[in-house]
């Protein structure tokens, strides 16, 4: 299925691409055939992407710094985006999340994980849709969302609550633009070593939950997600619609991954607060 020609013609936004799991996904895009745009707040981290998969793969890639927090800031890009011809596929990747005792999250705090999680998603996700429906165009979005959609997740929970919510719209979505030639469908990863993962949610003096509560012992490797996303956001996978597919290894069947959280103390999380 894999043939180096699986994604050819095939113009992909990806949010968040030019890092961590993002990159990871338009890596393999470009294997097979895609040409990109990367989307992200950091131009040279973005163009060092660009660059290194223009190198490996030959790919057409392009680098736009956008704050997806801006509804007026994606209006743009996507109109940038536009004038040099249709997108096809929208990959909803960036996000942001730590873990904190939800009670001392700050209203700043809270927004600063829902603004880029779901409005940012949210706006990227309307701005190519109106466009696909009023060209007549099909197309795929494709949102990385989490197993806490399914379990819930302690001490995370502006970002549960985030990917709750884009799970919602895939499914809604996929009834309202299922018609209009639009699939969506989902990616809910468990646990996949980032560096922005590993910052963020799992700070100096957390237990790593991957070995002991995963039932295959171990941690995914970011390319057996991006092959999960090449084939959803393919021909192949035409007839899936609305779905979320959950790459973890079985873990959120035994553990939402924040039980281990219930057991640190005050000057635990005063620590972790100060760094």
């Amino acid at each position: 299925m894999f043939n180096h020609e699986l994604l050819k013609d095939k113009r992909i936004l990806v949010t968040g691409g030019g890092t961590g799991l993002g990159y990871a996904m338009s890596r393999r895009f470009a294997e097979l055939g895609a040409s990109l745009v990367l989307c992200g707040r950091r131009q040279q981290v973005l163009e060092q992407a660009a660059t290194e998969l223009r190198r490996d793969f030959g790919a057409e890639v392009a680098a736009i710094a956008c704050d997806i927090r801006d509804p007026d800031a994606v209006e743009a890009m996507m109109q940038r985006i536009w004038e040099d011809g249709a997108l096809d596929i929208l990959v909803n990747n960036a996000a942001a999340s730590f873990i904190a005792r939800t009670e001392s999250l700050s209203a700043r705090a809270a927004d600063a994980i829902l603004g880029v999680t779901l409005h940012g998603a949210l706006y990227c996700t309307l701005a190519a849709g109106k466009r696909w429906i009023t060209d007549r165009h099909a197309g795929t979005v494709l949102s990385i969302l989490s197993t806490s959609t399914v379990t819930g997740r302690a001490y995370t929970v502006p970002s549960a609550m985030a990917k709750s919510a884009l799970l919602a719209m895939t499914r809604s979505l996929a009834v309202e633009w299922g018609p209009k030639d639009i699939r969506l469908v989902a990616i809910a990863p468990g646990p996949f070593p980032t560096a922005a993962a590993s910052a963020n949610l799992n700070p100096a003096g957390r237990q790593n939950s991957a070995g002991h509560a995963n039932p295959l012992g171990r941690s995914g490797d970011p390319a057996e997600l991006a092959n999960l996303a090449a084939y959803l956001v393919s021909g192949f996978a035409g007839y899936i619609n609305g779905e979320m597919i959950a790459i973890d290894g079985g873990q959120h069947l035994r553990t939402s991954g924040a039980e281990d959280l219930l057991r640190w103390t005050d000057e635990q999380w005063q620590q972790l607060r100060k760094t």
